[in-house]
């Protein structure tokens, strides 16, 4: 049976809730383990579809990977043979194309399926293999895969910013190479999120020389082999937002642990123009909200600025705002696929181009609706437990993607959440 959830909303969240490893951060670092020579042992790994989808995409690459108790996840490579990247897995979701950079620069051949993920807009890859193809690699494209081949990479500049922005999947990818070609590379337009520097501070524990990490700049000098190390995984910034958004769409007091509160202050910022009080600890941050939100506007962009994987479910926060409301995002403006399952609770949102103009309603009414994408159903959620009534949430195979317990979390803040079944992966299968 869909695995769904049954919420009847309307009660204000209050409590203390505490935050899971970072999904972003743990996939990159997950594949940048082909690297090591040496056992790597990861801790704070969130236990998650996508984490599984990897474990599987990298056990078929010659990669023991062992989930042990408190979140704690070893690989090591025992067969260095296979360089083939089953569409299987790959297809399931962008992330794991970003064992393309590590398979080539440790093996020195990789043959990767293009990617697949959630339906949000154009994420192309020419970046990343324009990248790569800098750093000496011969690339060509045939039948749906990526064939790309280098003896040994060379150092190089490389330019991965586009109209868009940085590309963060193409940073890590690209870096991911450097580390282990000949020279120095000079990386230009990096992403700077928070998941790709610990992905650099992972390198480094490995034996990697990078500089740089956290601007747009990076500095790599390569090395012959890198080695094993224990790495912990960063705190989830986004599902610390989704929590403290959900204080917020409630009228409620929450106070979120475990977390990394620099990595949002594009999230802080808004909050406080719409109303919200927080506070703010070394490892924490807290949202009262004793009434309706004002409204705002904003664009999601590339860190530091408003991060595009918030949008959705700050855009259901303002449709109870006490005014109008307008919603862009430079990274996907095609991201919008949660507007009309949102309009079902009673929303009034209208599309205009690449932003959602949303006029704010007193209420929000409970209704059946089915996600269509991971941060979809994360908004979807949000409104639920604003709303009154009972509303039923379909399609968590996507919100099993990125949220570790998110039912469990809103329960011990007090919401009324009720689960069915089994979460199912919707995403496309192999072809």
């Amino acid at each position: 049976m869909e695995a769904l959830f049954r919420i009847r909303g309307g009660t204000p969240l209050r409590g203390d809730v505490y935050i899971n490893g970072a999904k972003n951060a743990a996939l990159v670092i997950m594949a940048a383990a082909i690297l090591a020579e040496e056992p790597v042992l990861l801790e704070g790994v969130p236990a998650l579809g996508d984490v599984s989808t990897l474990s599987a995409l990298l056990a078929s690459l010659g990669l023991t990977v062992e989930r042990l108790e408190d979140g704690r996840l070893r690989l090591q490579t025992t067969d260095r043979q296979p360089v083939e990247a089953s569409p299987q897995w790959v297809r399931r979701m962008r992330a794991s194309f970003c064992v393309l950079g590590p398979l080539l620069a440790r093996r020195g051949r990789a043959v990767v399926s293009l990617p697949g993920g959630c339906r949000i807009g154009d994420r192309p890859i020419e970046r990343h293999l324009a990248g790569l193809a800098a750093l000496g690699a011969e690339i060509s494209l045939r039948q749906g895969f990526v064939h790309a081949r280098a003896t040994r990479l060379r150092g190089a500049r490389v330019q991965l910013a586009g109209k868009a922005g940085p590309s963060v999947t193409g940073t890590a990818n690209v870096l991911s190479a450097a580390v282990l070609a000949r020279g120095e590379t000079t990386i230009l337009g990096a992403a700077a999120e928070p998941e790709i520097v610990d992905l650099g501070r992972f390198l480094i524990r490995l034996g990697a020389r990078i500089d740089g990490l956290g601007t747009g700049t990076l500095r790599i000098e390569g090395v012959a082999e890198l080695g094993g190390t224990v790495h912990r995984v960063i705190p989830d910034r986004i599902e610390a937002a989704t929590l403290l958004l959900a204080g917020a769409i409630t009228r409620g007091t929450v106070r979120v642990e475990g977390m990394v509160p620099g990595h949002l202050d594009a999230l802080f910022a808004v909050l406080r123009q719409s109303g919200c009080h927080l506070a703010i600890g070394g490892d924490w941050a807290a949202v009262d909200a004793p009434s309706r939100p004002l409204p705002v506007e904003l664009c999601a962009a590339p860190y530091p600025a408003f991060p595009t994987d918030m949008q959705p479910p700050f855009t259901a926060l303002t449709t109870v705002a006490a005014g109008t409301s307008r919603i862009g995002d430079a990274v996907f403006p095609d991201r919008f696929l949660h507007l009309a399952p949102l309009g079902r609770f009673g929303a009034e949102i209208d599309r205009q181009g690449s932003r959602a103009v949303v006029r704010g309603v007193p209420r929000l009414r409970g209704t059946e609706v089915r996600a269509t994408d991971l941060r979809s159903a994360a908004a979807l959620v949000l409104a639920a437990l604003a709303a009154e009534g009972e509303s039923v949430i379909r399609g968590l195979g996507h919100l099993h993607r990125g949220y570790a317990d998110l039912a469990g979390q809103l329960r011990r803040l007090g919401a009324d959440l009720h689960t069915d079944g089994q979460p199912v992966d919707r995403q496309a299968p192999a072809a």
